[in-house]
């Protein structure tokens, strides 16, 4: 038996199968009682056998060169890597070369996927010994904290008393922002479910996470153009829908009827985050982010990771991602997650709200920076008085979608994206008319006084964005009920247990969003709305936007022939029917009528 095993000495070599080798032969024609037959089916094999070992033979060359390339994966591997890489930078450098400002994209997702990779690199070679070179410094310092801690806190509470009293001074209405943020945190400690169990340095640290952000965002130029930035590339992105929408719908349907407008780039921006999370992009970057929140905030990265992944998933998505421990979670854990679900945006109704004309850039920020404050809140209103199973694990391996190929990500994510449509349109139908009635109302009760513009519009627009970021509604009850009780059965009643008061602390961090908005918010006026209007990107709104679309519906006149002319600094201007045109598609006024 063991002559005539096959082995691969044996198939290099070209040596015959053995059943068809001259002893086998013998066998066989012993074993046969017709000699005629059996000559006949030993030649028939005889052949057969020929042709398997030329056959062999022919391929030997092949057989040598995988077996090269199994030998030496590694450093085939390296090779192509390295060419891949100069292949890029030469292309890198050239489109740098030819139109630096147009490669700006390239240059930011480069710089990005290079630090880190360099951070990782970093890690894995540095990690370990500039951790045992700090070792010192991290005793001295851990010797210290009992003291240091309250000189750090006294040192940001007087910081942040003098920044607002000089802040606030040339805009006192901030302080009414800062009052309804101050009474909505007190509101919610009121409402712990364990007072003394709260942990003030998830809460603390949560709340200035959120307000450095925002400070960063809407204060400082860098973030203003970085988001802003950030936002019109997003439109830009969206843009492509127009390909798809028009193919199905057809042109006029597209640009005129809002549904056919809207629900294209819902499904598209759906389609596209789906496809992303299936290559697990979207995975890496909830980490990192994830990876922020619970260094500072001390949080378990179970909890941590899914309300990160709230900021570009949906709230039935997001615990999928951690969808492996759900049933050992504690249930101030849960209501984390229910938290995060209610206090942030899916990535779809995103695309969706910058498709209305919303400011993408405030939009962004208002869904990063409700990531740490609902985490903050969810442990204020629900502190952990339990042992987590999780807490100081640092490896919990995301989950990956089912889908088996990109094709069917991609088609899983269009369908799934249809039925928000609905429920985004009776929000905005409702929001839109009562805010219209409460400034109409606002602007006859300022005209009694001889207060002309009295409106919601200088500082709402910004605050309203903020606010709207969130699902805390009780629709989403049972959909959040749902969608983590057919993940984990057995919690269902924990899941039940915590869902209004993590609705309660949604509808909190939404307005909590809002009232830093207002608070930081600083409206930039405008010195030549002409050349403003004639200038800007129409594809979403700004209190600017707003000041002088409200100047040039002023400045119209219609005749009484029907004719249209223009007063003031828009007289004689060539593009001034195209500014009213564009602002009447934003703005009503009774000089759109005509």
């Amino acid at each position: 038996m063991e002559d005539n095993q096959i082995t691969l000495v044996n198939l290099e070599k070209g040596s015959d199968n053995p059943a068809f080798s001259s002893q086998g032969e013998e066998g066989l024609h012993e074993e046969s009682d017709d000699p005629c037959g059996d000559t006949n089916e030993e030649r028939g094999r005889e052949g057969k056998g020929r042709f398997s070992s030329y056959w062999r033979k022919a391929l030997h060359p092949a057989s040598k060169a995988k077996h090269f390339c199994k030998a030496h994966a590694k450093a085939i591997r390296k090779v192509i890597l390295g060419l891949l890489c100069v292949a890029y930078l030469c292309y890198f450098a050239a489109a740098c070369w030819l139109n630096f400002q147009r490669a700006l994209a390239l240059v930011v997702m480069t710089a990005l996927v290079v630090f880190f990779m360099c951070w990782s690199l970093f890690q894995k070679h540095c990690g370990a010994k500039v951790l045992q070179l700090l070792r010192p410094c991290q005793k001295c310092f851990l010797k210290s904290w009992p003291w240091l801690k309250w000189l750090l806190c006294v040192v940001l509470l007087g910081g942040l008393v003098t920044w607002l009293v000089l802040d606030t001074s040339r805009n006192p209405e901030q302080l009414v922002s800062f009052a309804g943020f101050c009474f909505l945190v007190l509101f919610l400690f009121a409402c712990s479910k364990h007072h003394s169990a709260v942990s003030w340095r998830a809460v603390f640290w949560g709340l200035g996470l959120e307000f450095l952000l925002g400070l960063f965002i809407l204060r400082t130029t860098p973030g203003i153009q970085a988001f802003q930035w950030l936002g019109d590339q997003i439109q830009f992105f969206l843009s492509y829908t127009t390909a798809g929408s028009t193919f199905v719908f057809g042109n006029t349907l597209v640009e005129e009827v809002f549904a056919f407008q809207t629900l294209p780039i819902v499904v598209f921006f759906s389609c596209v985050m789906s496809i992303l999370y299936y290559l697990g992009i979207m995975q890496w970057l909830i980490l990192k982010i994830s990876w922020v929140l619970q260094v500072s905030m001390g949080t378990t990265p179970t909890e941590t990771l899914s309300v990160a992944g709230n900021i570009f998933v949906g709230q039935t998505e997001s615990p999928l991602l951690i969808r492996p421990y759900l049933a050992d979670m504690t249930n101030s854990e849960i209501h984390a997650v229910i938290t995060g679900g209610f206090s942030t945006i899916a990535g779809s109704v995103l695309g969706a709200y910058i498709s209305f004309g919303i400011d993408a850039a405030s939009l962004i920020a208002a869904s990063v920076m409700a990531a740490p404050c609902a985490l903050a809140m969810s442990k204020l209103v629900y502190p952990e008085v339990e042992e987590s199973k999780f807490k100081g694990k640092e490896n919990i391996r995301l989950s990956c979608g089912e889908e088996r190929n990109i094709l069917e990500a991609a088609s899983n994510g269009a369908a799934a994206s249809v039925g928000l449509v609905a429920n985004i349109a009776a929000n905005l139908i409702a929001f839109l008319a009562v805010l219209e009635f409460i400034n109409a109302a606002l602007r006859w009760l300022g005209e009694m006084v001889d207060i002309e513009g009295l409106s919601f519009q200088e500082r709402a627009e910004s605050i309203a964005t903020f606010a709207l970021c969130g699902f805390a509604n009780f629709s989403s009850i049972g959909i959040m009920l749902g969608g983590l009780t057919s993940l984990v059965p057995q919690r269902k009643s924990d899941c039940a247990s915590v869902v209004l008061r993590a609705l309660l602390t949604g509808i909190c961090v939404s307005m909590l969003n809002a009232c830093l908005a207002g608070l930081l918010h600083v409206p930039t006026e405008v010195s030549d709305c002409t050349t403003f209007l004639r200038n800007t990107n129409f594809s979403s709104t700004s209190y600017a936007m707003y000041t002088c679309c409200k100047q040039l519906f002023a400045s119209s006149v219609l005749g009484e022939n029907g004719t249209l002319s223009f007063t003031g600094s828009w007289a004689g201007v060539e593009d001034s029917v195209l500014c009213l045109v564009q602002c009447c598609g934003h703005y009503n006024h009774t000089a759109c009528a005509g």
